[in-house]
């Protein structure tokens, strides 16, 4: 059936077509250079060639998401398109090296690989771009340079600002919590080999290679720690009118990725639709908490209407869907998260009026010289958030009673949505100093849910771009976004602005002790909906935001161990130690490929100490596959690798140290290490 005259959504399951694989196709680049792809073909694209679908990840299709790419990629080639997955430059089976995230070269290959795509019999000339996380990045990068072959993005869990809306820094504050993790991550990640069924016998020798030549990202992203010209590159919201092509995007209410759809909406120049979930960082047919939804469908309908012309509403849907959760317990929804979708034609909102909460009519509690080393931060939760629960935000009352506090009594519900502003003076009594700034929901028994927050550093109360030193004693003027939101306040509950100067292990304090105090009190806008007297409570339903149908069946037998995230304190040193740790391993059972990946992330600091604060990644990646039946050498050819990294940083009045190691091991025998260690002066943070 040709596409145009398509109209369920839904056919992946109930027409779905028949589908070829190609596992192993290599696409040629101008420079010599060959990307590794998987690509999933309708049998029926041989003969009407059918649009696209990329997804251009550094990830490895052949084991890290092999998994994952079965339920989006087969999918979309069932519905009659064929899909297309690419690691980047440097990543699996494809060659070079990769140099940073986000490169010119890693966007020149992605134009190079849109042509290749569109220029193959199969293809229509249309191609679609699909990616979370990395891939919604460079989906939206991609499109701001206006390939012709590019017709639609679906961006997923994204940013259009690299600096202020990714895991670096937030407000111009580090994001200690995740600075170092990330770039600990990639540094193994970078150096995992190619497979040797693809790369051949010169496997050892590349593999060598990638380990000598892979970027130290942490180097480079302490090195920029001001908004410069390294962080616009590819923060989109520089210039969201070069993006002409539709864009769907999608994020989750708990992940920190979450505010991009809103400004998208709010100021791109194209069409854009968002797609908001109770989710963390995952695709929403994956999504957690629930309810995910059926994305595959709701995927295709945007393929189908801007890719094959099919009339199917898309276009004059509402521009906004968005769960809006009910209040729950702390603690009870990880798995679920109660509520209803509701809907808003467009965005800006006529319905949605921005409310502004007055400090001095708050009831005001908490310390007004806020310290710097206050022990505040072990109940928020991880900054980036994958939906295990010991990543999730704890009841925020012991945080709250160490900070200074702001409560505002709701009488009738309130329900925001969107970003959320707020505004104050504050003085340090240091030439440097940062706040965290949270907005909870206290119930009337007293428990404070996390609803949402922001980092700031005082010096970039004018400029990302060029910060200034502090006069101590003298008060600056803030006003800063925090993340989006869609929350209900229910009478009889508080809405809570929490005020800190502390938010360890989320936020990297101060050089020197610092207390911060507030000169007068803040104001809290809030993008309130206008229910008006007595609404009923308006929901919005579509058969794609059900539930998703049983995942398809696949080679790849997966399992994770819960996140462990454990606190020790000694309370006779003074010292705090937390430790997190997170396990995955599977196996493909069409060829026996094992891969196991360990991250475990210790953050320590001392109260008394203010150069104490330290941050260890150790990271282990093991790889092993027997060899086939009848291998003439088995030991020859049995494939046992693995790597283990560890990573640190600390920092005094004037600089950050951060070192690396690596060790690499074939058949249980080290034969490659690499080191390094880099000081970086401190730059107002």
């Amino acid at each position: 059936m040709p596409l145009s005259d398509a109209a369920d959504a839904g056919r992946y399951r109930s027409e779905p077509e028949a589908v070829r694989v190609h596992p192993d196709v290599l696409i040629p680049l101008s420079d010599g250079t060959e990307l590794a792809a998987r690509i999933w073909r309708p049998v029926s694209a041989d003969h009407a060639p059918a649009p696209a679908v990329l997804e251009y990840i550094p990830y490895r299709r052949g084991d890290v998401t092999a998994h994952r790419d079965h339920t989006i990629h087969a999918e979309f080639a069932r519905a009659g398109y064929v899909s297309v997955r690419v690691d980047l430059r440097g990543a699996g089976d494809s060659t070079g090296i990769m140099t940073d995230e986000y490169s010119e070269t890693e966007l020149a290959d992605g134009l190079e690989v849109l042509s290749w795509i569109a220029a193959q019999h199969w293809c229509d000339g249309q191609v679609g771009i699909i990616g979370k996380s990395w891939g919604g990045f460079n989906g939206l990068q991609i499109a701001a340079l206006q390939p012709p072959e590019l017709a639609a993005v679906i961006s997923i869990c994204s940013t259009d600002d690299r600096y202020g809306g990714d895991v670096h820094y937030h407000g111009g504050a580090i994001v200690a919590d995740q600075m170092l993790p990330w770039a600990a991550t990639m540094w193994a990640y970078n150096a995992r080999p190619s497979d040797p069924s693809m790369a051949g016998e010169q496997w050892r020798e590349d593999w060598i290679r990638r380990i000598d030549s892979a970027p130290v990202n942490i180097e480079t992203w302490l090195g920029h720690q001001r908004r410069d010209d390294y962080w616009k590159h590819g923060s989109v919201g520089e210039d969201l009118s070069a993006i002409k092509v539709p864009v769907l995007a999608v994020g989750g209410l708990l992940d920190q990725y979450r505010s991009t759809p809103f400004r998208l909406l709010a100021h791109a120049d194209t069409v854009v639709h968002a797609l908001v979930g109770p989710w963390t960082h995952h695709y929403p047919h994956q999504g957690v908490p629930g309810p995910s939804t059926d994305f595959i469908a709701e995927s295709i309908r945007w393929w189908d209407h801007w890719m094959a012309g099919v009339d199917n509403g898309v276009d004059v849907e509402p521009r906004l869907r968005v769960w809006m959760p009910d209040a729950a317990p702390v603690g009870t929804d990880h798995e679920y998260r109660p509520g209803r979708w509701v809907a808003e034609q467009e965005w800006p909102s006529p319905r949605v009026k921005e409310v502004t909460l007055d400090g001095t009519e708050a009831v005001r509690a908490g310390p007004r010289g806020m310290r710097s080393t206050e022990q505040i931060g072990y109940a928020a939760g991880r900054w980036l958030q994958f939906g295990d629960p010991a990543g999730h935000a704890l009841d925020q009352r012991a945080d709250d009673a160490r900070s200074r506090t702001f409560d505002w009594r709701v009488n009738d519900p309130v329900e925001v949505l969107g970003i959320p502003r707020v505004r104050l003076r504050a003085k340090s009594d240091q030439d440097t100093g940062v706040l965290a700034i949270r907005l909870c929901d206290v119930a009337p028994d007293g428990t404070s849910r996390l609803v949402t927050m922001t980092l700031c550093n005082l010096t970039h109360h004018s400029s990302h771009e060029h910060p200034e030193p502090l006069v101590p004693g003298e008060p600056v003027d803030i006003d800063v976004p925090l993340l989006a939101i869609a929350h209900r306040f229910e009478p009889g509950h508080w809405i809570r602005l929490s005020v800190s100067s502390s938010l360890w292990p989320l936020m990297w304090p101060t050089k020197e002790h610092a207390t911060i105090r507030l000169d007068g009190h803040p104001e809290l806008t809030l993008p309130t909906r206008d229910l008006g007297p007595g609404s009923p409570r308006d929901v919005w339903e579509q058969p794609e935001l059900e539930l998703p149908p049983e995942p398809p069946g696949t080679p790849i037998d997966a399992g994770a161990a819960p996140m462990e995230r454990i606190l020790t304190h000694d309370l006779v040193r003074g010292t705090v130690e937390l430790r997190s740790k997170r396990e995955i391993w599977q196996t493909d059972l069409s060829d026996g490929l094992y891969y196991q990946a360990v991250e475990e992330d210790v953050y320590e600091r001392d109260i008394n100490d203010t150069s104490s604060p330290r941050v260890e990644c150790l990271r282990l990646i093991r790889y092993r596959r027997p060899a086939p039946p009848g291998a003439a050498v088995r030991e020859a050819a049995d494939w046992d690798i693995e790597l283990q990294t560890r990573s640190t940083m600390f920092g005094d009045s004037f600089k950050f140290t951060v070192t690396n190691e690596l060790a690499a091991y074939e058949n249980g025998r080290r034969i490659h290490t690499r080191r390094t260690s880099a000081d970086i002066p401190r730059d107002l943070v």
